[in-house]
């Protein structure tokens, strides 16, 4: 199915959108829409653009494709309010023949700078520690799962340890850094529309082979909690909630090493915890090999020209110690100003320098078909660290599982929460973690 403009609701950044009311003219710029769409006037829902939709999109591709829409969807019956995050509203779109999330953002003059359908999941609005019941994974017969609370100063972490119920003495421990974004311990996050269980998924391999993992709810995300808000969160403050994990297991007799896994972010976090931690094994996977600011330059060369020099000019402002309030919003979802010093923390680290400062042995994977991180980055990590391990995994994305190189089918394993890791990942991270321990 073609797509209606799709606003880019992603987020790449840490904390926890807060639930609000949508101002009014929301209610009415939605009642207009429906009532012009179910009436066959595409043409005149394209009056109601911003200057930067009607810039990325032409008004005959908009026909086009909003024709073709109401014919596989047919007429929109209903609209109900799921969420809204500034300046995002998320609805529950009731079509004739089918559901979907309809997203829509305005700007000041009341015209769409987003308007977007995706895939509506009904979340589980309780804070367990896994997404909607739906996607919850079983844990493995061969594990028995624990909750872990470690308190810190400004609140407490929440995780889950995985210990193989035929432990003969002391087991390895795996710790399981998440990546980006508002990411619980299973590793799904409904405000991202992500639902994989990756993390959950490797605590049960890891299992299997009689070692142990811990993984954890980021701040703001799921069971655990934090005083401060989202825009005073730094990247430090993920860097010191890894530390206080590693500190309280790498004393506990229970284990015999403390390896760290890193996905994606929770590459460099784990890189900056280990510093003080006398961990045995470091895991890199998907992790970025340029600093943040690097990285999100070039992923912001694939969206429109309006977006990726307004992502530009903020970063420009960033550089020079400068935060900009009165940006685009159609770049809320990667550079809203309440995460802007966050970023600024962000930027700050190289990945390249930090590795070299890992004492411990280190393994670097990445997948050759992975939409957010490059094979080129993990040659970068090994470049800087010469006596690394690195393992390229053909056909692997960044939810470590088999998907091509074809952008849509590769996002839609995102979704998959039953598809398997890859099982040259699951062999190569086991088989570390075993000739670490030995």
């Amino acid at each position: 199915m073609k797509k209606i403009y799709l606003f880019i609701l992603v987020t790449c950044f840490a904390g926890k959108l807060f639930a609000q009311t949508p101002p009014a003219n929301y209610a009415t710029a939605l009642n207009k829409f429906k009532q012009l769409y179910n009436n066959n006037q595409p043409d005149s829902v394209y009056s109601m653009f911003g200057p930067e939709m009607m810039k990325a999109l032409s008004q005959a591709d908009f026909k086009s494709t909003t024709v073709q829409l109401k014919t596989q969807l047919g007429s929109l019956l209903q609209a109900d309010l799921e969420s809204y995050e500034t300046p995002i509203a998320h609805y529950k779109a009731t079509f004739q023949k089918a559901v979907f999330l309809l997203n829509i953002s305005l700007n000041a003059d009341n015209k769409f700078t987003g308007l977007s359908l995706t895939p509506y999941k009904a979340e589980n609005n309780a804070t367990a520690s896994t997404s909607a019941g739906s996607t919850a994974l079983a844990t493995d017969p061969s594990l028995v799962e624990s909750p872990v609370t470690v308190k810190t100063l400004l609140g407490s972490i929440s995780g889950t340890l995985a210990m193989p119920k035929d432990a003969n003495g002391k087991v390895p421990l795996v710790l399981i850094i998440a990546g980006s974004g508002p990411t619980d311990r299973d590793g799904n996050s409904p405000k991202l529309g992500l639902y994989a269980n990756i993390y959950k998924m490797i605590a049960n391999e890891l299992g299997k082979k009689g070692i142990a993992s811990l993984r954890y709810d980021k701040r703001l995300v799921g069971k655990s909690t934090t005083s401060i808000k989202e825009n005073e969160i730094r990247f430090e403050d993920y860097v010191e909630d890894a530390a206080a994990l590693l500190n309280m297991f790498t004393a506990d007799e229970r284990f015999s090493r403390v390896i760290i896994l890193g996905h994606s972010e929770g590459s460099l976090v784990g890189m900056m915890a280990a510093y003080d931690e006398p961990i045995k094994g470091f895991i890199s996977v998907a992790g970025a090999g340029d600093s943040a600011d690097k990285i999100l330059t070039e992923q912001m060369k694939s969206q429109p020209a309006f977006i990726s020099d307004g992502f530009n000019r903020m970063l420009d402002s960033l550089k020079r110690g400068k935060t900009t309030d009165n940006i685009d919003p159609a770049l809320y979802f990667i550079a809203r100003p309440s995460i802007q010093k966050y970023l600024m923390s962000w930027f700050r680290y190289n990945p390249q320098r930090e590795i070299r400062k890992v004492k411990a042995p280190i393994l670097i994977i990445q997948g050759t078909t992975d939409l957010q991180v490059t094979v080129g980055d993990a040659e970068k990590l090994k470049k800087a660290k010469s006596d690394a391990i690195l393992d390229i995994i053909p056909n692997m994305n960044h939810v470590l599982k088999e998907a091509p190189a074809d952008k849509e089918k590769n996002k839609a394993t995102y979704n998959e929460p039953d598809l398997p890791l890859k099982p040259e990942f699951v062999t190569a991270i086991t088989n570390f973690v075993l000739k670490t321990t030995r």
